[in-house]
């Protein structure tokens, strides 16, 4: 191993693991590098060598994202590893220091800075292209594959991705593009992970203990009397209205629910009440120790409700000096507000809540809560965070569970099944490296939910990953304009 190498293992906090060295001294030889594995898997190890040697070799890395809460958290792990004059931040709203040897910036911007020809390219030497099976998204995928053949040759690509089915041909392409990549893959979660399903008040392993590559018969069992009692209610007489008086309710509102709460005692669903409110959930999860969590609900104003809607009971989920800590990192940066944006904010409703160990994450908070949130959840003080997908894109908020309240979620057209690669990224967020000897993942049942077909989305770790890239002319003409047709 190199001297650069050896410095960078020996400032590690922990042993890296085989692939984690074969990425780093594939870099030491001077090539580029494709590194498949699962998330929470410690792939950014390999991207922030490319930072060490940028730094001890004179040259400049790029380091990109896909979001900015992701770019934004990178740049403060970074000023933290090398100092602040050596890093940079360029997220199309916010520059800091960007002339420095490091920068990171969403993928956006350096694909802008591609087509400009900046200047600030010239001594680039790496790139790191991070979560790159971002380029299958259909809407935004296209921006990764344009600025892996808008680089110069010189410049080597790191690639971290999650694991997919097909991590040879991609990087075949990108040796074939770029020339000088190596392929590295590891399939091996540094922290097992448990499937659970909550049905009401009660978690139930997704597989049978006695046979692991079965679905639980219990599970089983539950669906098929849920569907029995349907087909039952059907057939009950109707009233003479001919709109009948059929009262079964399976949760449609129960997460947040006012319908069942207007009902009265002698309209109450008669048959099986599976689906688990949010409360319940979160109260299991406490019982049974499975604290910290992440709740994934895809939408912002659902994640705001759920806070509100946990807050109007009595969940209390710290103690008196986590509370205290708490409320000193939420004045800490919330020091500068004023009454009014304090007013605006709703100041006094987050940090009640927070105080509590409960938070919201998502795009559309003000920086400065954001900010508050991840603190407090980096720390291990906040015990529940209802969050959008963002969250899974890398974000360093690791929990010991992650539950999926649905799995349905729109996807820009229409909402559609999540797929086995959506999930794998979601409950990867599950099992602290470090902390945690187990992860844990946890379905909310859903009236007509079949656990089968959630033992086939969860059994299904690695998925393709398929170019979403459509020539354009705009593409076209950039393209023509920052290489020149001869290339």
């Amino acid at each position: 191993m190199s001297e650069t190498l050896d410095r960078f293992i020996a400032g590690l906090s922990f042993e890296p693991d085989d692939y984690q060295v074969k990425a780093c001294q594939d870099l030491d030889d001077g090539a580029g590098v494709l590194v498949a594995a699962p998330t929470g898997a410690g792939k950014t190890v390999v991207g922030e060598y490319a930072t060490d040697l940028a730094l001890a070799s004179g040259q400049k890395c790029f380091y990109t994202t896909p979001i900015k809460a992701l770019s934004n958290q990178k740049f403060h792990d970074l000023v933290a590893r090398h100092g602040e004059d050596q890093v940079g931040l360029l997220t199309g709203d916010v520059t800091i220091n960007s002339q420095a040897p490091v920068v990171v910036m969403t993928t956006e911007v350096l694909r802008n800075m591609i087509y400009r020809n900046s200047h600030t390219l010239n001594t680039l030497g790496w790139v790191v292209l991070d979560e790159v099976h971002y380029l299958a998204d259909r809407f935004r995928g296209p921006v990764w594959e344009e600025v892996i053949l808008g680089l110069d040759s010189r410049v080597k690509i790191v690639g971290l991705s999650a694991t997919v089915s097909n991590a040879e041909e991609f990087g075949e392409w990108l040796d074939e593009v770029r020339g000088g990549v190596r392929v590295v893959v590891s399939e091996r979660r540094p922290v097992p992970l448990t499937q659970h399903v909550a049905v009401a008040r009660h978690l139930h392993n997704l597989f049978d203990s006695r046979r692991p590559t079965d679905v639980n018969p219990e599970l089983v069992s539950i669906a098929k009397e849920e569907a029995r009692f349907q087909r039952d209610d059907s057939r009950r007489p109707r009233g003479r209205s001919g709109k009948g008086k059929r009262n079964v309710s399976y949760g449609t509102g129960r997460f947040g629910g006012a319908s069942a709460q207007r009902r009265g005692r002698s309209d109450r669903p008669r048959g099986p009440r599976n689906q688990p409110s949010r409360i319940q959930v979160v109260r299991s999860l406490h019982k049974a120790s499975l604290l910290p969590a992440i709740i994934f609900v895809f939408s912002r104003s659902g994640c705001d409700a759920a806070v509100s809607q946990l807050l109007n009971t009595d969940v209390v989920l710290t103690n008196q000096q986590e509370a205290r800590q708490l409320r000193r990192i939420a004045e800490h940066h919330g020091e500068g507000l004023t009454d009014e944006e304090r007013r605006a904010v709703g100041w006094n409703h987050f940090v009640a809540a927070f105080e509590r160990g409960i938070a919201a994450h998502h795009a559309g908070l003000l920086p400065v809560i954001k900010a508050i949130v991840e603190e407090g959840f980096v720390a291990g003080l906040l015990k529940v965070v209802v969050a959008t997908e963002t969250l899974a894109l890398g974000i360093n908020m690791p929990a010991r569970t992650v539950v999926l309240e649905k799995l349905v979620k729109y996807n820009g057209q229409t909402h559609a099944d999540i797929t086995p690669g959506e999930y794998t990224q979601l409950t990867g967020r599950a099992g602290r490296r470090g902390i945690d000897t187990q992860g844990h993942a946890v379905v909310c049942w859903q009236p007509g939910m079949d656990p089968r077909a959630v033992a086939g989305l969860a059994s299904r770790r690695t998925y393709p990953l398929n170019s979403a890239f459509v020539p354009t002319y705009n593409i076209a003409v950039n393209l023509v304009g920052s290489m020149g047709r001869g290339k």
